[in-house]
């Protein structure tokens, strides 16, 4: 090679493990927040990935190894993104290759538009259809099942909690699905039980868990099929509601818990802002806030006389946190 070929080559070399770099890192940056939405530790995502915490750490501060960047190389040399070529299943078709560029060249605005036109155009259920299917979601402690029951009380609809339909479909608890069975099958069987209440009921008021946002397909038929909104308390609220609910073990790092607790809400607001409202229940009745409610769905009360627009421990260190 000529002097002048090896000037060129050193920069772009350079440029070339500067660009690599930075690819980790956003890398590491994504695990971490997927992790941190589903509340997982890093030793419970390495023990049910059947990977070390030590290669956890590593991927997570950018620090993945060579595998990954090979793999990034070989599919940039075909000219597909690494999402494509890693693709579980047969090959997608074509035409959701096309769709799939042309909406990465979308704008956000544009793209909820589009997302909007899709629905409407593909057989969603209408918008009235969807208020009668009143999806609750957001962080344990909310007041998700207290504000649903009432709420379904004077609805005249079933009040449903979609956990104890995955409990009763497994025939065990939620624990024993997390210890045994990992986060992988408890999202599989949480989206078998939605889809089995959309298919019972043409009404409801359901009461989701609060880590339902973070698997995409689910959250997207939530969206399609229910009218969702997003049951919000102060953390300190959470906290409060979480003990009243009888987790009573001794407490040996509350500061922790809290972070945590703070941690996991602020990785899924982006996830619960896709609700179509928000209800902040801090600092109020449970009378006020069901009134609230039937304001925004804009449902009417069907109890005999009844007017709904004027109606106005201790913490685990640790906080469960898969099941927040």
């Amino acid at each position: 090679m000529n002097p002048r070929a090896k000037a060129t080559a050193k920069p772009a070399a350079k440029l070339a493990v500067r660009e690599t770099d930075a690819y980790l890192r956003r890398l590491g940056e994504r695990v971490r927040m997927l992790r941190n939405q589903r509340g997982m530790t890093r030793k419970a995502l390495a023990r049910h990935a059947k990977v070390s915490e030590r290669y956890l750490a590593q991927l997570e501060a950018g620090l993945g190894n060579g595998s990954i960047v090979l793999l990034r190389r070989i599919s940039r040399a075909i000219g597909l993104p690494v999402t494509q070529l890693v693709h579980e299943g047969s090959e997608p078709a074509l035409d959701f290759v096309l769709l799939n560029q042309f909406l990465e060249r979308l704008s956000p605005p544009a793209l909820s538009e589009a997302r909007d036109l899709l629905l409407r155009h593909f057989s969603a259920p209408s918008d009235d259809a969807r208020r009668h299917r009143i999806a609750l979601i957001g962080l344990r402690g909310g007041g998700k099942s207290t504000l649903g029951k009432l709420a379904a009380e004077r609805l005249g609809l079933p009040f449903i909690e979609l956990d104890r339909e995955i409990e009763k479909r497994s025939g065990t608890t939620l624990s024993e699905i997390f210890d045994m069975f990992g986060q992988e099958t408890f999202r599989r069987a949480e989206r078998e039980a939605l889809d089995d209440v959309l298919r019972r009921h043409q009404g409801f008021v359901i009461a989701t868990s609060g880590s339902i946002v973070t698997e995409p397909g689910t959250l997207e038929v939530l969206l399609a099929s229910c009218f969702t909104v997003w049951v919000k308390a102060a953390p300190e609220e959470h906290m409060k509601r979480v003990m009243a609910q009888g987790d009573m073990r001794p407490m040996a790092n509350s500061a922790r818990a809290m972070e945590d607790l703070v941690s996991i809400l602020r990785s899924r607001e982006p996830l619960y802002a896709k609700a179509d409202m928000a209800l902040l229940t801090s600092g109020r009745t449970p009378e006020q806030n069901v009134a609230e409610l039937l304001r925004l769905v804009e449902v009417p009360d069907t109890r005999k006389g009844s007017n709904s627009a004027g109606r106005s421990g201790q913490v685990s260190p640790t906080l469960d946190k898969e099941r927040v």
